[in-house]
């Protein structure tokens, strides 16, 4: 998954894009990762496939209206089938304060370069740093940041 990860960073930030092929292998992983994880079909699966649903037409409607790309969207619905409800919504804070301080680095660069056009963000680099770092403090049980974030 952490490749998988870095693979959409890499290509959001060269091309702008995040490529379907990279999302279908990351929602083909979810059974697997499942499966191995001891996850019940009910209610786990069930409520994976329900978030991951929920995530993507939420966001479907912020694609709509040009507010996310279409790669972010497919990216987060992806990850929502592979993290818990409750760590999900902690991927999504940290990804909110990774993207804000992207955003903010990046305007600056555009206002020094003195660029005119829209600025694009390559969010998925925040989606990825995020995910990345969920996934290390969920699975890394002697991390000092995972008691912090557990009390």
């Amino acid at each position: 998954m952490a490749v998988l990860l870095l693979v959409a960073a890499c290509t959001d930030i060269r091309r702008r894009q995040i490529d379907n092929w990279l999302n279908i292998a990351i929602v083909a992983g979810a059974p697997v990762f499942w499966w191995a994880s001891g996850l019940d079909l009910w209610p786990g699966v069930a409520i994976q496939i329900g978030m991951a649903t929920g995530v993507f037409l939420v966001l479907a409607v912020l694609f709509a209206i040009g507010a996310m790309g279409g790669g972010d969207v497919k990216l987060l619905a992806a990850l929502a089938l592979w993290l818990e409800p409750d760590w999900f919504l902690r991927m999504l804070l940290i990804m909110a304060l990774v993207g804000g301080m992207l955003t903010i680095v990046m305007a600056g660069w555009h206002v020094i370069r003195r660029q005119r056009g829209k600025l694009a963000i390559p969010y998925g680099v925040a989606i990825a740093a995020a995910g990345i770092s969920i996934l290390g403090i969920q699975y890394l049980s002697d991390n000092p940041i995972r008691s912090s974030l557990l009390g």
